[in-house]
């Protein structure tokens, strides 16, 4: 049910980008389209509202730390945050994860060498009042620059700065 969602943003995402390559849209307006329409996978990946949730992505000497919380009390949505954390933990740990790149509907950088890697790498998952948070962490220099590499991305996508909301 989860894939065929994905499968109907990623589509509608293209027909976004169709008329864009039509000319119907100034620079600007693409830039937002293409926000919107990763907002839009984002949600259906993740199963909340992105334009109602804070993000941020934290480098840290040994990795890096994910959070995600509602802006309003939500209590299914805090479920389904951590719930999505226990998961993504879980697809890391089984060298499966791929939600990075349906949501951003691209290759996601530092994603290749954390799960080359995935053994170097240990994750915890805590509950915070309005979500969770994810820590990355490795002994491991080069996946400590993968992470750092992933979370830059993160940043500029979902335009927000290191350690500040969105």
């Amino acid at each position: 049910m989860k894939l065929a969602a994905i499968v109907l943003i990623l589509l509608a995402s293209g027909q976004v980008a169709q008329a864009q390559h039509a000319g119907h849209d100034s620079t600007k307006a693409q830039k937002d389209s293409a926000f919107h329409a990763m907002q839009n996978r984002g949600q259906v990946v993740m199963g909340v509202d992105q334009y109602t949730s804070v993000h941020k992505f934290e480098d840290l000497p040994d990795g890096g730390r994910i959070e995600l919380q509602r802006d309003v009390d939500d209590t299914a949505g805090v479920r389904i945050i951590r719930e999505h954390f226990r998961e993504i933990a879980e697809s890391i740990k089984n060298g499966d994860f791929r939600a990075p790149g349906l949501v951003h509907a691209t290759d996601v950088p530092g994603v290749d060498v954390i799960m080359a890697n995935r053994k170097d790498l240990y994750v915890v998952i805590r509950n915070l009042p309005r979500g969770g948070e994810m820590r990355l962490t490795t002994k491991n220099p080069a996946v400590v620059k993968a992470i750092h590499d992933f979370l830059a991305f993160q940043r500029t996508e979902h335009r927000t700065e290191p350690g500040h909301q969105h």
